[in-house]
């Protein structure tokens, strides 16, 4: 099936005129984008303070972290399609109303499994609201304009999950009208009102000329496989390993061969399944995603490795843990502005040399913790921070735009929710698997042996991403 049209027409007066986006209009989805990834990470530093208030056990504490990247990593796929299907701006605002609702019920939860439900919600409406970002941005963008919003995204989805930590101990620590905890939240709900005031002036609307129906058994399936790796991977330890972690684990594989299947024969059927097979024919795409697994899981582990390194091992409060992150922030910042030029001089090839800079400052960082332990906070971390952001800065903007460089602008909305379900799957499986490893190994070994030979795995997954970056096409379409 030939699809050419890539977005349904606005019109302007009588005469039919291609949606476009200007610059407050990118300014706002934009900030849509950056929400949910500040929301995955403000949680961090503050995990202490709510168990404490709360009374919450390490298990339901992890739940709150984990029920909200589920959730959404689950969901995303289908609301790329809900946007293709009934507009992408409505899919947008109905999505950001949402998470200033539910971010208003996380913040008022008298105990801890109603934070844990609305954490879920919390998930489900990010879900609605990020994949219009990007779709939006490829139906209403082309050339130049195109490659400078995506690199801004990058830049956004980088600087978002850094901030999001440092935010995260700077207002618990401010405790704002003796909220507490509780601000981590309640502070998305004047965002969230801006976000809808500019997004209702400035947001064109955009779907999909032939919008296909929801794929139900797909949806279903690619929830299983989602459900069945991460619940318990992320609930296992915690809860003892008991038997039904194992047997989740185990159907993991039938249900990702069940999903595979069900994908394919749609495909070749003609319909537009909720995760297309024929998509992955696609060499940049797919190179891409390959790269973003082993970059989020490290990205996220680390992020909430050393927020918990640093507060309950090295004694920092807050906003000393959540500002020791600093410098990485601000370089990665800087860094991704310079990145488009660098990109269009060098094409992907800054990649591995991101990869090689993140190397390196990861290696500072695991040398500062060997050395200075528990002395460990800004000063410390500050060389290896700083190089690191710029490794990261050189390779994160840039891969986000190569997986979507060659996708039709009529599967703007499919693209963009396998590539943020990549990520996002990636950045809870991170938590799941390097947070599990570091509170694995601390009752035997210590607090600081246990968090350098987390780093030391880390370091492994920058060897290997910066392995896989060889293979990324050499020029950006």
């Amino acid at each position: 099936m030939t699809e050419t049209i890539t977005s349904r027409p606005v019109r302007t007066g009588t005469a039919e005129a291609p949606p476009a986006l200007g610059g407050l209009g990118l300014f706002t989805v934009l900030l849509g984008a950056a929400l949910p990834l500040v929301d995955f990470f403000i949680v961090n530093v503050a995990l202490p303070t709510i168990g404490a208030d709360l009374s919450a056990s390490e298990a339901v504490l992890e739940l709150v972290v984990a029920g909200y990247g589920v959730a959404y990593a689950v969901l995303l796929v289908l609301g790329g399609r809900l946007g293709d299907l009934f507009g992408r701006r409505r899919l947008f605002l109905g999505g950001m109303a949402a998470f200033g609702l539910t971010s208003l019920a996380c913040g008022l939860a008298p105990d801890a499994w109603s934070l844990v439900a609305a954490r879920v919600a919390q998930g489900a409406s990010a879900a609605a609201m990020l994949p219009q970002v990007l779709a939006t941005i490829q139906a209403t963008t082309t050339g130049h304009r195109r490659a400078r919003a995506m690199s801004l995204y990058g830049a956004t989805a980088g600087l978002s999950m850094v901030a999001g930590q440092i935010l995260g101990g700077v207002l618990v620590a401010a405790d704002i009208a003796g909220t507490g905890w509780r601000s981590v939240f309640l502070v998305n709900v004047p965002v969230v009102l801006v976000g809808l005031f500019l997004a209702a002036r400035a947001v064109p609307e955009t779907r999909s000329a032939r919008p296909e129906p929801v794929d139900v058994p797909g949806t279903f399936l690619l929830a299983a496989s989602i459900l069945t790796l991460l619940v318990p991977l992320t609930e296992g330890r915690a809860a003892g390993w008991p038997l039904w972690t194992w047997l989740s684990l185990a159907a993991f594989p039938f249900a990702a061969a069940a999903f595979y299947a069900v994908e394919r024969r749609a495909d070749r059927a003609g319909r537009t399944p909720l995760v297309p097979p024929s998509l992955f024919a696609i060499v940049s795409l797919r190179r891409g995603l390959l790269l973003i697994v082993p970059f989020s899981i490290g990205f996220s582990g680390f992020m909430f490795v050393i927020a918990v390194a640093l507060q309950q091992g090295a004694g920092l409060g807050p906003v000393a843990a959540g500002l020791a992150l600093a410098p990485l922030a601000v370089v990665f910042f800087l860094f991704s502005l310079a990145g488009p030029r660098l990109v269009a001089r060098h094409g992907t090839r800054v990649v591995p040399v991101g990869a090689a800079l993140q190397g390196v400052g990861l290696a500072l960082m695991t040398l500062a913790a060997w050395r200075s332990w528990p002395d460990l906070g800004l000063v410390e971390l500050l060389p290896g921070a700083a190089v690191a952001g710029a490794g990261q800065a050189l390779q994160l903007p840039v891969v986000l735009r190569v997986v979507l460089s060659e996708v039709p602008a009529v599967r703007a909305g499919v693209g963009g929710g396998v590539m943020v379900t990549t990520q996002q799957a990636s950045l809870a499986l991170g938590v799941a698997t390097l947070g599990t490893l570091f509170l694995s190994l601390v009752p035997g070994m210590g607090m600081r042996d246990a968090l350098v030979t987390t780093l030391l795995v880390q370091l492994a997954g920058v060897a290997l991403t910066g392995l896989l970056s060889l293979r990324l096409p050499r020029t950006i379409v």
